[in-house]
C-alpha cells in the first residue's frame, strides 16, 4: 500500500467523521430549532390565555362599573323622585282649606292642650288658633301650620307643626312610600 491510498484512507476516514459530525450537528440544530419553536408556541399560548384572561377581567370590571354606574343613577332618581313627593307634600299642608286645617287643629288640640300654657303657630292659622285654644297665645312660628304647645316655664315645647309631622311620618314611612312608587 501506498501512501496515496493511506493518505485516501485518512481523507475518506476524515470525510466520514466530518459527515457524521455535521449530520449530528444538523440534527442537533434541528432539535433546538423544534425546542425553540415549540417553546416560543408556548410562550406565545400563555402570552395569549393571559391577554384573554385580561380582557375577560378588563371586560368583567367595565360591565360592574356600569351595572354600579346604573345603579346609582336609578338610587339618585328615586330620591330626587321621593324628595319631589316630599315637597309636594309639603304644599298640600302648606296650602290646607281652613275647614280641613281646623279640623286637624282640633284634633292636635283636643289631645295635647291639658299640656301646656302657651300656644304658637303660624300668622296664617293664628286668629283660628285663638278661636279653638284657651292656652295663652304667645306668638307667631314660621311654619306650614299647626302649632307648638309651650308649659308655664317655657322648658317643654311640644311641636306639633304640620313640617314637623310630615317630616316624621316621612321618615317613618319612607320604605314604604318608597315600594309603592317603586314596586
Amino acid at each position: 500500500m501506498g501512501l496515496e491510498t493511506v493518505v485516501k484512507d485518512i481523507m475518506d476516514a476524515a470525510n466520514a467523521e466530518v459527515s457524521r459530525i455535521k449530520a449530528e450537528t444538523d440534527a442537533e440544530v434541528l432539535h433546538i430549532i423544534e425546542e425553540a419553536k415549540d417553546e416560543a408556541k408556548r410562550i406565545m399560548g400563555e402570552s395569549l390565555a393571559k391577554a384573554e384572561d385580561d380582557i375577560k377581567r378588563m371586560k368583567q370590571q367595565e360591565i360592574s362599573s356600569a351595572n354600579l354606574e346604573v345603579k346609582r343613577t336609578l338610587l339618585n332618581a328615586r330620591k330626587g323622585t321621593l324628595e319631589e313627593v316630599y315637597d309636594r307634600s309639603f304644599e298640600v299642608i302648606s296650602s290646607l282649606p281652613e275647614a280641613k286645617d281646623k279640623e286637624l287643629l282640633k284634633i292636635i288640640l283636643m289631645n295635647n292642650e291639658s299640656k301646656g300654657k302657651r300656644i304658637y303657630s303660624n300668622a296664617k292659622s293664628e286668629k283660628l288658633v285663638r278661636e279653638l285654644s284657651s292656652l295663652e297665645y304667645a306668638g307667631n312660628i314660621n311654619c306650614a301650620g299647626g302649632m307648638v304647645i309651650e308649659n308655664e316655664d317655657g322648658t317643654i315645647r311640644l311641636d306639633y307643626t304640620y313640617d314637623v309631622i310630615l317630616k316624621s311620618v316621612n321618615e317613618q314611612f319612607l320604605k314604604q312610600t318608597s315600594d309603592i312608587l317603586f314596586g
